[in-house]
């Protein structure tokens, strides 16, 4: 049997068990640091016992729900190769969108940046990288998080600094920018979730009470004593938030203006509270 065949008989089987067919040779190719040109030779070739057993530990572990970033150990993020595990979010294509906002909306020098709920770092290490004269720290209830965010800012070689705090409980400065990205889908919404996320991923991380806004509350109640003069806040939030988590930093920021933007896919994505110079 020839290698691709091997493929089209496992995709089926993927498909079938509701994950996407294209993340088997995806992780084979990253396990194997095949180019797309080496791996179209190498469907051609016949397999051997070996490599069919290769084949099929990839397929068990997809067909197990394990997320491909987490079968290879890393994940590409804003230019970035990250290291992911279970210990944190496998960090998504609309988190760049949110970087790029920030990056775009905030060209001042020595800014002072707190990312609230960190996980792997993604965000924070994004705006050392792109913004090395800012001072930037990056907190998350986790200690399993921190640990592997602080292993990330040692690979990328990027200053950051790290907390454990559950919010505010351990901050005590003042910040220009607070970024957030914290866990917002409700439980209630458990069934759209896919099944390699819902199995794989830290739930901390994924689900919040009160219909997906309780991180967002507790930050709107305590964030006008952690953000200076003209601070600016910028959220990401669920698709079906952009009405719900402005009203809340309405309410406690009634002088802010309040913005929901969209993503690349058309869908509510992110919330930014500013004075409104931009």
């Amino acid at each position: 049997m020839k290698l691709a065949q091997m493929f089209k008989d496992f995709e089926e089987k993927l498909i079938a068990q509701g994950e996407e067919a294209e993340s088997l040779s995806f992780v084979y190719r990253s396990l194997k640091n095949l180019s797309f040109t080496d791996f179209v030779f190498a469907l051609q070739q016949e397999v051997t016992e070996e490599e069919k057993e290769f084949v099929e530990e990839i397929y068990t572990k997809l067909a197990n729900h394990i997320p491909a970033q987490y079968i290879i150990g890393h994940a590409e993020f804003f230019g970035m190769q990250l290291e992911v595990d279970e210990r944190v979010l496998i960090p998504r294509p609309e988190t760049e969108e949110l970087v790029e906002l920030i990056l775009a909306e905030n060209p001042k020098d020595n800014l002072k940046v707190l990312d609230i709920g960190t996980g792997s770092g993604a965000i924070a290490l994004a705006l050392a990288k792109n913004r090395p004269d800012w001072t930037i720290k990056a907190s998350d209830i986790s200690q399993d998080a921190l640990d592997l965010a602080r292993k990330n800012a040692e690979i990328q070689n990027l200053n950051i600094f790290l907390k454990k705090s559950d919010c505010f409980s351990e901050i005590s400065s003042k910040y220009d920018i607070i970024v957030s990205n914290p866990p917002y889908i409700s439980r209630r919404d458990e069934s759209e979730v896919g099944l390699n996320v819902l199995h794989s991923e830290p739930h901390l991380a994924l689900f919040a009470d009160e219909d997906g806004l309780a991180i967002y509350r507790r930050i709107a109640e305590e964030i006008k004593n952690y953000l200076g003069d003209g601070g600016k806040i910028y959220l990401e939030i669920g698709y079906k938030q952009g009405q719900s988590v402005p009203e809340l930093f309405r309410k406690h920021l009634s002088e802010k203006r309040v913005r929901t933007l969209k993503d690349q896919f058309g869908q509510d994505r992110m919330v930014v509270i500013d004075d409104g110079e931009n």
